[in-house]
């Protein structure tokens, strides 16, 4: 059963840990494009409805083609809303009870979802589930805004994560691409152990001691799961034997491929990757500095911006991708198939103390229309809707990201994870994986921290 929302959403998100991309002026507005057409729809002249949009990740471009579409479609005037990805929730918890100053429509981070779902702060879509794209839609993100069989919140867009490797070093160490993820562990483990550059505080691959979110991608390749429902409640499974035999083969990466700081997040790995030769003179000798360099990474596919050989260019220093250095590739599973990896990205909804419905609904279709599909992937984002994903383009990292996006998984739906997150308890845990005597032991210490938390409303 939902509940109001109140108190407990505002307590349990203060602290929200956000997983989708952030960026953005908080509360700037965009306003109509002016010379819209106002064909259609003359009984709505002089209505508007809110859509909040999150960060900066949707361009101008798309934004004034919704206003313009919007005015044409329906007579009424769509106004946008910039919300700062730090400010989102807290903002929806104050605003979305308040029928007059909630947003009619709202963009909103996947794992944020299931906060807002549980407590019944969306409309229900099932009645335009199919319309919008139905079984089309990416399925896990269609997952976390679902409750009790009915849809809340739908895919916005995607992003999904996959490895960055130095070419050059997995080349001069003699490893060859991975087809299997024993195959992964095992290469960056010799690569590390080979250290071909003699690189000081070299990773085989890097991944932080706190970075639960790309680490996760181990558990779920091996059958295990972060929490499940048994008898209508939401319990941890941290010790399923399963999420155990990640676990172990991320503690195997911790000790013998990883020299990341125990305390480091999913921040900006790409420095790491970048480095392995800006430590070298021109006779490629080390010249006795410390570095954390890194043959392999794991990031989300926007990454690619920010990796490459550092170039002059227009007065400015920039990152420019050369294949021969670089290369990006999906992290192969056991069955030798993509990995389930863990997806960033936005699912929008409708409040339901919105007085627009109906309005609000045609912004939806306009929004899931073949046409912005395609101009979401035209502008790097991952259009919610499988039969639109070719307008990503066919270069490698348009590759990578559909093909790591296939397997894809999100947290678990359960109503206080956010709390889970905001705790920072994650964090804590996979911080504890690498010198840990008894991972099992370590797990279900967790699973005991976590279960009374998933089930809060």
């Amino acid at each position: 059963m939902k509940k109001t929302l109140g108190l407990a959403v505002a307590t349990t998100t203060a602290a929200l840990l956000l997983t989708a991309c952030g960026g953005g002026a908080t509360g700037s507005t965009t306003s109509p494009s002016a010379g819209a057409s106002g064909a259609g729809g003359a009984g709505n002249a002089g209505k508007s409805i809110t859509l909040w949009l999150a960060g900066t990740d949707t361009p101008k471009e798309l934004r004034t083609y919704l206003q313009d579409t919007f005015k044409a479609k329906t007579g009424a005037t769509l106004k946008i809303e910039e919300q700062a990805w730090p400010d989102l929730v807290t903002k929806l918890t104050t605003a979305l009870p308040d029928a007059k100053n909630t947003p009619d429509v709202t963009e909103i981070g996947n794992t944020q979802s299931p906060t807002f779902t549980n407590v019944g702060a969306f409309s229900d879509l099932s009645d335009v589930y199919q319309e919008l794209g139905g079984s089309k839609l990416l399925q896990s993100f269609v997952d976390v805004g679902t409750v009790e069989g009915k849809q809340y919140a739908l895919p916005y867009y995607f992003g999904s994560r996959y490895m960055f490797a130095r070419a050059d070093l997995w080349k001069e160490a003699g490893v060859a691409a991975p087809k299997t993820l024993d195959e992964f562990n095992s290469a960056v483990k010799t690569i590390t152990a080979k250290n071909p550059r003699g690189i000081k505080n070299f990773s085989g691959f890097f991944l932080g001691g706190q970075d639960w979110r790309n680490g996760i991608s181990w558990v779920f390749a091996n059958g295990g799961e972060l929490a499940k429902q048994e008898n209508g409640q939401w319990v941890s499974t941290l010790s399923d034997p399963n999420t155990v035999k990640g676990l172990t083969q991320l503690q195997d990466l911790y000790r013998n491929a990883s020299k990341a700081p125990a305390d480091a997040k999913d921040q900006t790995p790409w420095l790491y990757v970048n480095d392995a030769d800006e430590i070298l003179d021109e006779n490629q000798k080390v010249t006795g500095k410390t570095s954390l360099a890194a043959a392999t990474i794991m990031a989300p596919g926007w990454a690619h911006w920010s990796i490459g050989d550092l170039k002059e260019k227009d007065g400015k220093k920039v990152r420019e991708w050369n294949p021969k250095t670089f290369t990006a590739f999906v992290l192969p599973g056991n069955d030798g198939k993509p990995a389930p990896v863990f997806a960033g990205g936005s699912n929008i909804a409708i409040s339901k103390a919105s007085q627009n419905q109906a309005l609000a609904r045609e912004l939806l279709k306009i929004i899931f229309s073949a046409d912005y599909q395609k101009k979401l992937g035209g502008a790097g984002l991952g259009p919610a809707n499988s039969d639109y994903v070719s307008s990503l383009g066919d270069d490698e990292f348009a590759k990578a990201l559909v093909e790591s996006a296939s397997n894809s998984k999100l947290t678990p739906a359960a109503p206080g994870w956010a709390v889970v997150e905001s705790k920072s308890i994650m964090e804590e845990f996979f911080s504890k994986i690498r010198d840990a005597a008894d991972l099992t032991a370590l797990a279900k210490e967790y699973d005991a921290k976590i279960t009374p938390l998933l089930n809060l409303k």
